[in-house]
């Protein structure tokens, strides 16, 4: 058979039905939208996300009563105040923090070639005095491009804090009125899109609440992750606790990877502090119960109504995105793989999967109206 009778055939098989192609069209549209203008659109993408997350609370005080209107500047003005205190009481302590743990960076660094040494001397076979080298020159270059970052984030800090003015203004008032307006802000989307649209509508529902559970779910991890780390390591005494409890909290974005990676700060401070004395033991085995529980106990209860991924699509979907799209990316890693697992499950298998799916619309109508 010939390449172009086995195109021909794939393209008969997946692309005959033209809502498929609708589609498909669709998707290039709105992954080349983000690609392109996603760093314009961030603030847009930013609020759209924070709607999601406050969507469900709205939703909840309407069914209990309440107007709709007065749901949303309730949820609002929620949303308003914790804003203002990340703003005002958590990032100015995480900042002077982190200012902290880079100006006691060289004395973390003489302290760590002073264990190599003695490690060395007590095991001169294990670490030959050649590695030893190697590993204090890639540690010294890597300390030195940390000064550089630290310098070019001093001198791009206006640009920086003019950003997040822009956030801070534009991101509240675009989730109010998504709040708000989001039935006309439905129609409207949906008013752009084909009148025949059966298929992306059975993705969608299938999709919707399962992005918005994800979302509202790794929420709530991270704070309970965070909340966990920082009572822990302010137990042990450890030094930048709450540096360390957001860095922890944020490593559940990243399956498995981010765990491993905040896994290297937390063992090196608590190394400066403690030494390897049983105390360092200790946090470090905290640690790993910490995240042993978010990973087989937290996370199934918050993602239990989610599909389920296999570890090695989870991984590979981070890498994939993450790379596209850095932060957001990483974070919309499973939603986006979870909706390429339904678009390969609903996608049409050509003449005869476009029969089926009309008889099972002709049969569902038909039950309606016998209803």
């Amino acid at each position: 058979m010939s390449l172009r009778r086995i195109l021909k055939s794939w393209v008969e098989r997946y692309f005959s039905d033209e809502e498929a192609l609708i589609l498909l069209l669709v998707l290039i549209a709105g992954f080349a939208a983000v690609i392109w203008f996603g760093r314009m659109l961030a603030p847009f993408f930013t609020a759209l996300v924070i709607a999601f997350l406050l969507q469900g609370v709205v939703s909840a005080l309407t069914r209990r009563g309440i107007p709709h209107l007065l749901s949303v500047i309730v949820v609002f003005l929620g949303f308003v105040g914790v804003l203002l205190a990340l703003a005002f009481i958590l990032l100015p302590l995480i900042w002077d923090q982190l200012i902290g743990l880079v100006q006691e960076t060289p004395r973390m660094f003489a302290s760590g070639q002073n264990w190599l040494d003695e490690l060395q001397s007590r095991y001169p076979n294990l670490i030959t005095p050649d590695q030893m080298q190697n590993w204090i020159g890639v540690a010294s270059r890597e300390i030195s491009q940390l000064g550089q970052r630290a310098l070019t984030l001093s001198l791009a800090s206006l640009g920086n804090l003019l950003s997040l003015i822009i956030y801070l203004v534009l991101v509240p008032i675009l989730v109010f009125f998504m709040l708000k307006d989001r039935e006309a802000l439905v129609g409207f989307t949906l008013s752009l899109l084909p009148q025949k649209r059966a298929l992306m509508a059975r993705i969608w529902r299938e999709m919707d609440d399962q992005i918005a559970n994800y979302i509202r779910g790794k929420f709530i991890e991270i704070i309970i992750v965070g909340t966990v780390s920082f009572i822990t390591f302010s137990f042990f005494k450890l030094p930048y606790t709450a540096l360390l409890a957001v860095l922890v909290g944020f490593s559940v974005l990243v399956p498995y990877i981010g765990a491993a990676v905040v896994t290297l700060p937390v063992a090196a401070v608590a190394g400066f502090q403690f030494g390897l004395s049983e105390s360092f033991v200790y946090v470090l085995v905290a640690y790993g119960v910490i995240q042993a529980l978010d990973g087989n106990v937290l996370a199934p209860v918050l993602f239990s109504e989610t599909n389920n991924i296999h570890p090695v699509s989870v991984i590979v979907a981070v890498l994939f995105f993450g790379g596209i799209w850095g932060f957001w990316g990483v974070f919309f890693a499973i939603p986006l793989a979870t909706l390429l697992k339904a678009l390969v499950h609903a996608w049409p298998r050509g003449m005869k999967g476009r029969d089926e799916r009309h008889h099972a619309l002709a049969s569902e109508e038909s039950m309606e109206e016998s209803l």
